[in-house]
This record gives C-alpha cells, structure tokens and sequence, in this order.
C-alpha cells in the first residue's frame, strides 16, 4: 500500500554520525517542524528509536529509522536515494506499550511506559523473592531469582532474549514473562501470556532484599509492588522497508545462531 508521504522531520541521535546524517538529508529534502510532518525519520540506534516512539506514541505519526548507531535492529538501513519512495512503499507496525505501575513502601505511585519490556532486577546482593499474580490469582507464590521480565513481541529479541527467553513474533497477542537466574523453583523457565492479562508483583522481604524496577529507560528504586498490562488508550507506529520487515527481522533472529 503507498501513501505518498511529502513531509519529513530528521531527528538524530547526539552520536556524530547521526548528526552528519542528518544534516546530509536536511540539504536534499528539506526539514518540517513534527508537529506537521508526515513522518518523523529517526537517525540513531535502537536506543534512539525508543526514545522517538515514546515522544511520538498516541501523535498518529510513523516513526522511519535509518541505522546510524550501533545495534540497528529496529532501524532500516541508511542511504539517502529515493527517501520519499522507500517511506512510501514501507511496511506499518503499529503496537500498544506496557504501563507500569510501581509502589513503594510510603505508598507512593509512579507510572512509566515499555514498548520492549518492564523488569525488576534485585538492588544489593541479596536475591529478590517476588510473588506472582495474574489476572488476580498467584501463579507463583515465591520467585527468588536475580530479576524477572515481562517482555513484548517487540522487545522479545532485546533483554528478553539475552536472558534466553522465546522470540515472539510480532503478530503474536502474547508477552514473555522470563526470570533471570532464577534460584527457586529452579526449573521454572518463564511463561507465555496472553497480551490481555494483569500482572501483579509484589516484593517479599523488601527492605532486606531491595528491588528495582525499570520500564525501558524509566528506573524506579525500591519497589514494594509492580503492576503491569497493555496499554488500551496508547499506541505507537513504526515503518520498515519491505525487504527487510519487522516481522521478517523476528523470524530470522530466531534461526541465526
């Protein structure tokens, strides 16, 4: 399906290359302020990607990334020919983030949105116990393990992964909930839930064994209990060039080894 996109706004990373970049696609096609851009063109790496799809999440606009970083696996490659057509004939992704809500022990809230995954990790060298609920009923009711994830299709390939929990594709109506060095039960590998659930996690012994939780680049310290589901009222948009689709990116990672 084309679309014939007209506007672009550049936004880059601090990393030079992204700079340079961006001021290359500057001098051939011009610059929109974002708020009346048809697109927004992300020059950076996977983290800069992030970054974009949250300051753009709910504006309507897709997000197109052009590898000028590290990683890139959320990105397209770079080169500045034919920019209007690639947008053009790219394929759309668009997805719910995580909320998370953290609480402490002075009964403080604080709200924070994942599109890869909400972890907790523990803080000191004391092992975390967490219990485990979904959709109100314990599932697990002692975790002791290093941390635990609860991961979407997008960021199954991210931290998710590394902690040797499944890829999912990004189709799939499912997260990952994975441990990470899990103590007990010891053969507790993770669980694959529907995308639909509430997950509740409340931290044992908190002043002992301190937690932290962290919702993308969003840390919160010394959570006494977590909650986490889909968005319903947000919602992001990312581009990809067909040859090199999302979904087909997620598919392939999971035979390259």
């Amino acid at each position: 399906m084309t679309r014939n996109f007209t506007s672009f706004s550049f936004v880059a990373s601090q990393a030079p290359e992204a700079q340079e970049a961006r001021d290359e696609l500057i001098a051939i096609y011009g610059n929109t302020d974002p708020e009346e851009a048809d697109v927004i063109v992300a020059l950076g790496g996977d983290g800069f990607m992030l970054q974009t799809l949250h300051t753009t999440m709910n504006s309507g606009k897709p997000v197109y990334g052009m590898n000028r970083g590290s990683v890139g696996f959320l990105m397209n490659r770079f080169d500045t020919k034919d920019l209007a057509g690639r947008i053009d004939g790219a394929v759309e992704n668009a997805f719910r983030p995580l909320e998370m809500t953290t609480g402490d022990a002075s009964g403080q809230e604080r709200r924070a949105l994942a599109i890869n995954e909400v972890y907790l990790f523990r803080q000191s060298y004391q092992a975390a116990k967490l219990r485990v609920s979904i959709d109100g009923r314990v599932r697990l009711e002692e975790l002791i393990c290093d941390g635990l994830l609860l991961a979407t299709p997008a960021g199954s390939t991210a931290y998710n992964l590394s902690a040797h929990g499944p890829i999912l594709p990004l189709e799939a109506p499912l997260l990952a909930m994975t441990p990470v060095s899990a103590f007990r039960p010891r053969r507790w590998r993770g669980a694959l839930l529907p995308n639909k659930v509430t997950v509740d996690i409340e931290v044992l012994e908190a002043e002992k064994r301190p937690v932290n939780a962290v919702a993308d680049n969003t840390e919160v310290k010394s959570v006494t209990t977590v909650r986490i589901a889909e968005s319903i009222g947000l919602s992001a948009r990312i581009l990809s060039d067909p040859d090199h689709s999302w979904s087909d990116r997620i598919l392939a990672e999971q035979f390259d080894y």
